[in-house]
């Protein structure tokens, strides 16, 4: 089982929004903090957005802050990424995961190191 899955990925055109989302397999992911990550082809994995599990201290990627929103709904399980201001540099498959309890996103929630759970992407496609 999946234990995690995005979905609101597709293709938009530039200055165009798009709301991710993604929804744990289980409740219990409620009380971890949560990342979105993206990767673009030939570039490694990065950094876009995390929150913690009470749905503060939201902390952005330089290349998105003031375009892009990360929330956490508890009541639906889920957490979203809302990208606003669409770049063509943005296009990217986007991931979502989880720290499991991991305390090093507590020092570096940026580090992909710190995050145990992992969805299978959503692609994201910003055509100019």
């Amino acid at each position: 089982q999946v234990p995690l899955v995005e979905s609101g990925g597709g293709v938009v055109q530039t200055g165009d929004s798009l709301t991710l989302s993604c929804v744990p397999s289980e409740p219990s992911f409620s009380s971890y903090a949560m990342a979105w990550f993206r990767q673009a082809p030939g570039n490694e994995r990065e950094f876009v957005a995390s929150i913690k599990f009470t749905g503060s201290s939201p902390h952005y990627a330089d290349s998105v802050k003031g375009r892009f929103a990360i929330s956490r709904d508890h009541a639906k399980n889920t957490v979203y990424l809302k990208m606003n201001f669409l770049k063509p540099e943005d296009t990217a498959v986007y991931y979502c995961a989880a720290d499991g309890g991991n305390p090093i996103t507590i020092i570096k929630p940026h580090s992909s190191e710190g995050y145990t759970y992992w969805g299978q992407g959503t692609q994201v496609n910003v055509s100019s």
